[in-house]
């Protein structure tokens, strides 16, 4: 059953990339993170690996996940939940 109390793996994906792109030191730090370059970030952006790799960014960054989510409105928590989904051992 989904957890209807998080957003998609996607649109948090999405607001993770929003505001990497209004905080160009940030980006700069999450692509030396990635070992990205601009042309090979562009060709990545929509991936599932992209997505999980920014969430996991995020949820190990907490000065920006606390940002990110003061920013779009979301809850640290239900940031969390999606991160949890992502990673969970069965």
């Amino acid at each position: 059953m989904p957890d209807r109390t998080a957003p998609d793996v996607a649109a948090l994906a999405d607001a993770c990339v929003g505001y990497l792109a209004e905080n160009p030191e940030e980006l700069l730090a999450f692509m030396q993170h990635a070992g990205l370059d601009p042309d090979s970030l562009r060709h990545a952006i929509g991936t599932a690996r992209l997505r999980h790799g920014l969430i996991d960014y995020f949820a190990a960054n907490e000065a920006i996940l606390l940002a990110l989510c003061a920013n779009a409105g979301l809850s640290p928590e239900a940031f969390m939940r999606v991160w949890h989904r992502l990673n969970r051992v069965e």
